[in-house]
């Protein structure tokens, strides 16, 4: 199904000036995975300590597409400057659901059902969980949609964007956090089929 995760090459190839300066600089794709986690984990508590403040949901948009930048540099760097590791590979899948967690959970303080969106949130771990299913069962790692990584920081934060333009949009928390676990259930799927159907070819 669609995800925005098909333009990747394309943002890719904008990337590639900075992949160059960062490994002549001796940065390692190790580094910028934990420099991802980390930073959002401290944007996360910027959140939840000033939810009640527009300039954090007003920069979250600028954030999450940092962090979209960064993942795809530490796989660039991981694949052409021959820093593929065991290690490379945990981290990378630890910090995208660790970074999931820690920049939507605070969402929490604007739904009037906050168990929505943690539902949302161990959902978006369980479509990662089964996209890495796939090399275990001969299968490749998954990315299908309509729901994956890509995907979620673009509602989410096209949402917080929304936030500070109209406040009151605060009302469709619910609502938006309903409809992507529903859409999640569904990615899940997809991803659980494909790596099933690929496998059988195999």
């Amino acid at each position: 199904m669609p995800s925005i995760y098909a333009l990747k090459s394309r943002f890719q190839r904008l990337l590639r000036p900075l992949l160059h300066t960062l490994a002549a600089a001796g940065i390692s794709a190790n580094q910028v995975t934990l420099a991802a986690m980390l930073a959002s984990l401290a944007y996360g508590a910027w959140l939840w300590l000033a939810a009640s403040h527009t300039l954090p949901w007003l920069l979250l948009p600028l954030f999450l597409l940092l962090r979209m930048a960064l993942n795809a540099i530490d796989g660039m760097l991981a694949r052409e400057f021959g820093q593929q590791s065991r290690l490379g590979a945990i981290l990378n899948e630890v910090g995208d659901v660790v970074s999931d967690a820690a920049l939507y959970l605070p969402f929490c303080s604007l739904s009037s059902h906050p168990a929505l969106v943690v539902l949302a949130v161990l959902l978006a771990m369980l479509t990662e969980f089964v996209g890495i299913l796939g090399p275990s069962l001969g299968s490749t790692r998954r990315y299908d949609g309509p729901m994956g990584k890509s995907d979620r920081a673009f509602c989410y934060g096209g949402f917080a964007l929304l936030l500070v333009i109209a406040p009151a949009s605060a009302g469709y928390a619910d609502w938006l956090f309903g409809s992507s676990a529903l859409l999640m259930l569904l990615t899940v799927f997809n991803r659980a089929r494909a790596i099933l159907k690929e496998g059988h070819h195999v």
